[in-house]
This record gives C-alpha cells, structure tokens and sequence, in this order.
C-alpha cells in the first residue's frame, strides 16, 4: 500500500478514501490519518485512528463526509509503529505558525532523533517525524518564514539533505497553500502523478486504499500528487488522465494549486519554467503577405453587401509599406475606421456572380522586438486591478465576460482564480501562466468546434483551434478584471519555425490591456508573447468584431463554398511608393 499520499488540485475537490485494508481479510496498518483544509481555510482539520478495527466506522468519513473538501489532502497509512498506538503518535502532524496550520507526513524512520533545535515548538509524541516537524518550525521562526512561498528552496533543501543523513526521509510539508515533497536521497522511491483534464470519471488505488475523485461529483480540475507506490486506474478516465513519474532521489518540488512551480535537486536547480516563458529580444522583420479568399456558390449572387478587414494595422509597433485590395467582381465600395481603429471596406454588390475572389496583398514590417521591454520603469501589478472611472468607461467593452449560465462563469471565475493564486497575485506571471498553460494542456484540433462554440466548452473539453483558445483567454482574463480583446491577423511560421500552428491561415490572439504599458499580445495556441512573427490587421470585443470577411445575401446564393490560402513571407525587395487599395 503506499503509506504517503499527498495531493494539490487546481481547485476544491472532494474526493472519496476507501480504505480498503480495513476490510475484512486485509493486514490492518497501525494507523491512519487524513490532513486537508476545508472551504480553503488556513486550518487544517484531520481525521486519525490509531490501531483502527476491521470496518472502522471513523474511516466512513474519508469515504463519505461532504465536508472532506480541499485542494490540499495529506493521507498517511502506517504498517510499523512508532512507540504508543495513539493519536500523538499517529500522522499526519500539525501545528500552528504563522496564521496558518502546517501538516506534515513522513514515510520510513530516521536511524536516531534528530539534533534538537531550540525553539517554542516541541514534540507532544515520540516519532521521529514530529521532532523534524518541530525542528522545521522551530528554524522558519529563525528565518521569519511564515509560509512555503517565503522559505528559501536552497537552505530548505539543505536542511532536508542533513536529515536524510540519519535515515529515510520521504517527506511531505503543506501550509494549506503550498504542498513541498522530498524524496529520499537513499533510494525509497516516491512518485509523482499528474492528472490532466478533461475526465468524466476517475479513480485509482490498489488493493488497500482506493481514491475516487468524481465519486460526489467533483469537478473536472487539473491536479498533481505524490504517493510511495504508484496507483493504478480502477475506473473512469484514470488511465489516461492520469500519469506517473518516480522522482530521483533527494528530489525536492513544490506544488501550487496542482502544478508544479518549483524543483530542486542534490545538483540545484532542476526546472524553473517560468524563465521559458519570456521571450527573448527579436530583430525587425519585414513580411509579404497574400491572404486570397474564395467564394463559390451553387446559384448565382444578385445582390449582396460585404465587410472586408484585410488592411493590417499601422501604428508604433508595425509599419505598413504597402497594401493593395482587389474584388474580382465589380463592386461599390467605401473605406473608413470602425470604432475598433481597424480599417473597413465596405462593399456593395449588384453584379450577378458565382464565384467571387478578395485578394489582400501586404508588405508588413513589424518592430515589437522586446514585448516585455516595459520591465525596468515598470510598477508591479498586482490582481486585482484598480481602474479609475473614465479608464473604466473606455475600458468596458473589454471588461465584460461573455453571456453564459451564471454557473458557468462561476467556474471559470474558479478556475481563473486558481492561476492568480499559483502566482501570488502577481498580474504578469497570471498571463503568462495561462497562455502557458492553454498551450500545453488543450489540444489544437481541427474541425470539432465553430465559432459559436462557447468559452466553457473549450475549458470542459480541452481542445480547439486558435479562435477557441483566444475566447477561453479573454473570458478568463475579463473575470479577472483584466481588460483583453479579440486580436485577428497573420502569424510567420517558416518551413520549420516553432509556431506551426496556424500558419496557413488567418490567426487569432489575445491583446491584454496592462496598467501604465498598455495593449500586449498572448498567443495561447503557441504558448508565446506576439513579436516579429504576429502581424495584426483587426482588433474587438470578439470574433465577430475582427473578422476578416463577412457579408450579407440578399438575393441568390444557394449553398457556399469558402476557401482561403494564407502566405507570410520574408520580403526583402524595395519598399516601393505605389497606391494602395
């Protein structure tokens, strides 16, 4: 059985503990105990039985008590004893410090105590792991560490390596926010899962503990956790949603809202993401552009309006050489700036046609070289964000979530929540660590979605193209409070660039309007910060507002056929002074 469980989620859940080797026929353990903290309260509350009975009536509570709700869960099951059978003698441990409980769980013993450190807190037991507890404690008064986020990683880590000198030390500390693990430098192994959405139903154990997270109709959350033994799938979407990964030894990692945000190891650091997540400086590039748009129809067009938005952006940050338009069929039309900025042409057609071609043709060159090149005058902000009235009146359009069932922003209100916490409010590292995560997490996939496929769609399936993830950004970031709009234009690929999604075809991102720097560019479908390689050519509230091609029949059609071929290249010809169009 493993006898250390831990567990983060991205989200309250309420999962349920079968104990099975309480059942008749099983070896019973000496013990167990299960640490969470309910309603995301700073308290922690534990349930534990010492030298439990087949059938144990206290264990029916991490079964089936509503109140076993958190997104932190410790559970500890003992086969050895450590002096007494009692409750002090029972794991897990807590202690208050800081304004906060601290839980701790310890697999495997020390060969001897460890050296006692002076300080108000002592051990009520006799376990080795509630004299390391109070150690632990006894050095963060020293240190003035109040919580996980303020510990040192390296000193902490130190610590740990000193103690693991004297014995086993597979070890989990939680502050109710943060979960730290470390596994045993001398080889007992210690495992770590990752459960990604979307799940329906999920389950795993063994034949001693079994644990159902959807069993009381817990949400679908992304989660990470630790265990002594790996657990298997035992029902539902387990096996794939579920993924295990034994950490070498004297592994140290911290895990926020069910993501790892911190690694370390006996060589240093071992993975810090966040540094991949901010661009380096680019140089300018200057594109050619050929965006070439198709309309086919069964009967023959007579009478028809459309809205063409193919004329990319000029402004500070990208410079338009040239640009030319043309409609293979004869058209009135008018140009003019929507209330957006973006430049419109208006066309009206009275000429019958079947098929009707819209060829853009662009020489773009783009400066956003550094998008992060605000950071040294930049004033730290910090979730929420405070607008001022007449800021707010301008900012409104791209404030408001989109209509959806009050529940339903309820959750992704939740979820959004989850990536503020995980980045200590910090409102940068929240955006990027959304973009991040849309990137690696939902899958680009053609075909299953339309533009009325709504933001939460997206987030209970995890998958779809650009324009779906662009919408789940600006829902999350709009709960927030965060003002972000609709961005529509070309993204360079290359033969072989990174970014090949959505190469061939107009693009779809995010722009998020930050405090004293303001519009910056999040592309979630490629994980990155728009530079040198995005051209923009139209901005809104949404989709509907940025689209490059829409139109109103009003005599003809029959059935439609639309086809568009997208070319972005590298232009190195002369800049040339001739009319555009």
């Amino acid at each position: 059985m493993p006898n250390l469980l831990a567990m983060s989620f991205e989200g309250e859940l309420a999962p349920s503990f079968t104990l099975h080797c309480l059942e008749p026929g099983h070896n019973l353990p000496d013990g167990w105990g299960l640490g969470y903290y309910p309603a995301g309260e700073p308290s922690a509350a534990i349930l534990k039985e010492p030298a439990p009975p087949v059938g144990s009536i206290r264990s029916q509570l991490a079964t089936a008590w509503e109140q076993v709700a958190s997104n932190v869960f410790v559970l500890h099951i003992r086969a050895a004893t450590w002096g007494a059978l009692s409750d002090a003698n029972t794991q897990p441990f807590s202690r208050t410090w800081g304004r906060r409980d601290w839980l701790i769980a310890h697999a495997g013993s020390l060969d001897r105590k460890p050296t006692e450190v002076p300080g108000p807190f002592e051990p009520v037991g006799s376990t080795d792991t509630e004299a390391i507890f109070c150690g632990l404690l006894n050095r963060f008064i020293e240190h003035n560490w109040k919580s996980l986020a303020e510990v040192d990683l390296d000193i902490f880590h130190g610590w740990l390596s000193e103690l693991n000198e004297v014995g086993e030390l597979t070890l989990c500390l939680t502050d109710g926010r943060d979960l730290l693990v470390h596994a045993d430098r001398r080889g007992s192994p210690l495992h770590l899962g990752s459960l990604a959405p979307p799940y329906e139903r999920i389950a795993f154990g063994d034949d001693d503990l079994g644990v159902d997270l959807t069993r009381r109709g817990a949400k679908s959350r992304k989660g990470a956790m630790v265990s002594t033994d790996p657990l298997v799938a035992l029902d539902g979407d387990a096996q794939r949603a579920l993924m295990w990964r034994q950490l070498p030894p004297g592994a140290l990692l911290v895990i926020r809202e069910g993501a790892v945000i911190a690694e370390r190891s006996s060589g240093g650091t071992l993975d810090v993401p966040r540094h991949r997540w901010r661009p380096a400086r680019a140089e300018h590039k200057r594109f050619e552009v050929v965006h070439r748009t198709v309309y086919r129809y069964a009967d023959r067009v007579e009478r028809s309006t459309h809205i063409l938005r193919l004329t990319p952006i000029h402004d500070r940050l990208q410079n338009v050489i040239a640009h030319h338009l043309t409609v293979s069929v004869p058209t009135q039309s008018r140009d003019y700036e929507d209330v957006f900025n973006n430049r419109v042409r208006r066309l009206v057609i009275e000429t019958p046609f079947e098929e009707m071609v819209i060829e853009s043709r662009s020489v773009v060159e783009v400066l956003d070289v550094d998008p992060l090149g605000f950071g040294p005058l930049r004033v730290k902000s910090l979730i929420p964000l405070v607008w001022m009235p007449w800021q707010r009146q301008v900012l409104d359009p791209y404030l408001l979530p989109p209509e959806l069932p009050e529940t339903e922003l309820a959750e992704l209100a939740e979820y959004a929540m989850s990536f503020v916490k995980r980045n200590d409010f910090d409102l940068l590292d929240t955006l990027l660590d959304i973009n991040q995560t849309i990137y690696r997490e939902y899958k680009y996939i053609q075909g299953e979605t339309t533009v009325l496929t709504s933001a939460f769609e997206v987030y209970v399936n995890r998958r779809g193209v650009c324009q779906d993830f662009t919408n789940l950004f600006i829902c999350l970031t709009r709960l927030l409070g965060v003002p972000a709009r609709y961005c529509c234009g070309y993204i360079y690929t290359g033969v072989k660039h990174e970014n090949q999604r959505q190469g061939e075809a107009s693009h779809a991102w995010v722009q998020v309007y930050l405090p004293q720097v303001g519009w910056k560019g999040f592309d979630p479908t490629n994980g990155i910060l728009t530079q040198t390689d995005h051209v923009r050519v139209a901005v809104g509230r949404n989709y509907l507002d940025a689209t490059p091609t829409s139109g109103t029949i009003f005599v003809g059609g029959g059935g439609e056929t639309l086809t568009v071929d997208v070319r972005v290249e590298p232009y190195s010809g002369p800049y040339g002074s001739g009319p555009t169009g």
